[in-house]
């Protein structure tokens, strides 16, 4: 029986399935420093991990017996991909089956960032009852979506899906990547059944930032160790434009995004992810510009379903062959 380690958890609908195919799957996290003793000790053959847990080159060298590592999202900077190859590991993720929870958390921070949520939320809870009609006059300066410029960095999955969002909340859409010219987007129109195609084709990364009213970041990663943006991309926005970043802590360097609150030529910031996880920086979680969430892209039960799904049928296809 092959066994399955899924060291950050599988949603249940996917732990049936693998059991139902035959397969032994533990979801009990491997102990702090235990990892290679626990792949070892329980004869684990596929290790499963979101991104809390790290795959690194010593983990694999260490346990001759992986075959497969799944991810359960769209990244796989947590696991060394390139010594995987050396090492006849295959490595798979999940890339389409979150897109449409992360898009909704971009907006939830953009809608909590124009109409000042994520400060008023705490003040109303702590002097509300006594400062209810000043507050009221401090956040009576919220702005609407619908009409604005909506830039994305990186326009793959997750970026096109932000981008439906957008133009269904009556926004303008601007994308760029380096790897996509042209997207045919299509909308379903639930209400009627009806879908509708709009070609979107990606201009350069100046334009976007330079024209968009808020900013969405959809990139894997810094690039060549460096951040998507600094303090130079951040001084080229709009004044009093907003960013959101969803995609991985270090796209935006932390220093430059708060200098950037501080002097007013940002606005708001959203951030799902930060550099220093799990313990990202006080500044940043106190901030009354910054909207904050912890790294919760993809948890929704629809997602978790649909990654679950999609890493078993993986596991079963690939020991099928």
């Amino acid at each position: 029986m092959v066994k399955i380690l899924a060291n950050d958890g599988i949603d249940a609908i996917g732990k049936t399935l693998l059991e139902n195919a035959g397969f032994f799957v533990e979801t009990n996290k491997a102990p702090e420093g235990q990892l290679i003793q626990t792949i070892n000790e329980g004869n684990f053959e596929v290790v499963l991990v979101r991104s809390a847990t790290k795959i690194t080159a010593e983990v694999m060298d260490s346990c001759p017996g992986i075959r497969l590592i799944g991810r359960a999202g769209v990244g796989l900077d947590n696991i060394d991909t390139r010594h995987a190859d050396t090492r006849g590991i295959q490595v798979f993720n999940t890339p389409a089956a979150s897109s449409q929870s992360v898009a909704e958390l971009v907006f939830s921070h953009l809608f909590a960032g124009v109409r000042w949520l994520q400060d008023a939320n705490h003040t109303m809870r702590t002097v509300g009852n006594t400062q209810f009609n000043g507050l009221k006059k401090t956040y009576s300066a919220g702005i609407e979506l619908q009409g604005k410029t909506l830039g994305i960095v990186g326009f793959g999955r997750i970026g096109q899906a932000v981008a439906r969002m957008a133009i269904g909340m009556g926004m303008k859409v601007i994308a760029t990547d380096p790897f996509i010219q042209e997207v045919n987007l299509e909308l379903n129109i639930a209400q009627t059944g009806q879908k509708i195609s709009i070609p979107i084709q990606t201009v350069s990364f100046d334009t976007v930032i330079a024209q968009s009213d808020f900013l969405s970041l959809h990139v894997p990663g810094k690039v060549n160790g460096k951040a998507v943006l600094g303090a130079d991309e951040l001084s080229r926005m709009k004044k009093g434009a907003g960013v959101v970043n969803a995609a991985r802590g270090g796209v935006i360097d932390e220093d430059a995004l708060l200098q950037a609150l501080n002097t007013g030529q940002l606005s708001f910031a959203g951030l799902d992810v930060f550099e220093n996880e799990p313990t990202p920086r006080e500044d940043l979680l106190v901030h009354p510009k910054i909207s904050v969430s912890p790294h919760i892209g993809a948890s929704t039960a629809e997602a978790q379903e649909r990654i679950a799904t999609e890493l078993a049928q993986y596991i079963i296809r690939y020991y099928a062959r």
